[in-house]
């Protein structure tokens, strides 16, 4: 335990390193921008070790949970737990997240935690790491073209739309079925599949602000879309009477 504490504390600090040399570099911007610069290379480095965990190292998620960690699912696990206490602090110091992200925050930070702690079901904690961080980037991209001011266009579409369907197929679909072979399993925890329903019980208030947010834009687009057509009408009728 002593040397996954070590490990803990070396990553919050590269990660606290890495935000002051941006913030030090990059000083044009603001704090929030080089933040949201180390969380997009957080999720982009944490897919892609948890993919390779999933899908070439093993054990499958969906047929092994409950197993042993390994080396590599350690390594992943401390990474994020050293982010996610960089982030928290940053947020609670901020005050920019509301609680449903600082419960997020909270939630991912006990269950890497735990999972440590017991030395087993860290193919799950990867597998959630994964199912939450595969749509961060996306995520990111919305602000920054928002302080750009790029939002509103095709590439702003295109990222939205991506986002919601990413976020439905890998937290709801994909996230019910890993929860649901977390349950049936004996292997598991029972504090562990309490985790896992806590995860995905989250996962669901964040799909009713992302499907709030889905319908507010949906209508905003139809009334734009109205208008425009109510005003090309009556230009046309204006240009028949002329």
């Amino acid at each position: 335990m002593t040397s996954l504490a070590v490990g803990v504390v070396l990553c919050l600090t590269g990660w606290i390193t890495l935000y002051t040399l941006l913030c030090n570099t990059n000083g044009s911007h603001g704090s929030e921008w080089n933040c949201r610069l180390v969380t997009l290379l957080h999720g982009i480095l944490a897919v892609c070790i948890t993919a390779y965990i999933g899908y070439v190292d093993g054990p499958w998620p969906f047929t092994h949970p409950g197993t042993k960690n390994t080396p590599l699912q350690i390594s992943a696990m401390v990474i994020s737990l050293g982010y996610f206490f960089f982030d928290m602090g940053w947020c609670v110091y901020f005050r920019t997240e509301g609680p449903v992200m600082l419960a997020h925050h909270t939630m991912s930070i006990l269950g890497i935690l735990l999972t440590l702690s017991l030395g087993e079901s860290g193919i799950e904690s990867c597998a959630v790491l994964f199912g939450s961080e595969i749509t961060n980037p996306l995520l990111q991209a919305r602000w920054f073209l928002r302080q750009l001011g790029r939002y509103e266009s095709l590439t702003g579409e295109v990222v939205d739309v991506l986002f919601v369907v990413l976020f439905v197929f890998m937290r709801i679909v994909v996230g019910g079925r890993m929860l649901y072979c977390e349950l049936i399993s004996p292997r598991p925890r029972f504090i562990i599949k309490c985790g896992g329903v806590a995860m995905y019980v989250l996962s669901w208030v964040f799909m009713v602000d992302i499907g709030r947010f889905a319908y507010r834009k949906s209508q905003s687009k139809y009334r734009r879309w109205r208008d425009q057509h109510r005003l090309a009408a009556v230009n046309g009728h204006d240009g028949k009477t002329d």
